[in-house]
């Protein structure tokens, strides 16, 4: 049955909420925020695990490509429209293929799987950051850092999601 008001349990009054930066523990006014009723775009890394080392091409004549997999999604029915890969910290971007089943646009509620064959830099050794950020089809983006959007509890937090990769001869 429909109410008309919002839930009275804990979990809608005194938990998903989200607060200014400036409130802590001993200040927060649970009623001062409305509960969250959407989650911000977002995505995560699943393949390769963090830490996996690859080997380089023996003769160096050949690119080092790494398989890297994810998933996506965001809240509101908003689908997914792209998501961006970086080996570089997010100085450049490679774009990912999606793999979504159809949805009208405003209706998007399942995850889209996205996948890259990120190209390694030329030459490079050692420790390979990997980045990613999903855009979705209101044009809302992964933030980079957490300092823009933190809050007491955590919530809707975000950013981009980072691992860290090895390249070795």
């Amino acid at each position: 049955e429909a109410h008309a008001e919002e839930s009275t349990s804990f979990w809608q009054q005194n938990d998903y909420k989200s607060f200014s930066p400036n409130v802590d523990w001993d200040n927060v006014d649970w009623t001062s925020s409305p509960a969250i009723q959407n989650m911000p775009v977002t995505s995560a890394i699943t393949e390769p695990a963090p830490g996996r080392v690859h080997e380089v091409p023996r003769d160096g004549d050949d690119d080092l490509r790494v398989p890297v997999k994810g998933y996506a999604w965001s809240g509101g029915g908003n689908g997914i429209v792209r998501v961006d890969v970086s080996v570089d910290g997010g100085s450049t971007w490679q774009d990912a293929t999606l793999r979504k089943i159809a949805q009208q646009p405003g209706r998007g509620w399942a995850w889209a799987l996205w996948e890259c064959d990120v190209q390694v830099p030329k030459g490079h050794k050692g420790p390979l950051d990997v980045v990613a950020k999903a855009t979705d089809e209101s044009c809302n983006t992964q933030p980079e850092r957490a300092d823009s959007i933190w809050n007491l509890r955590g919530v809707c937090c975000n950013t981009w999601p980072r691992i860290q990769l090895d390249i070795v001869d």
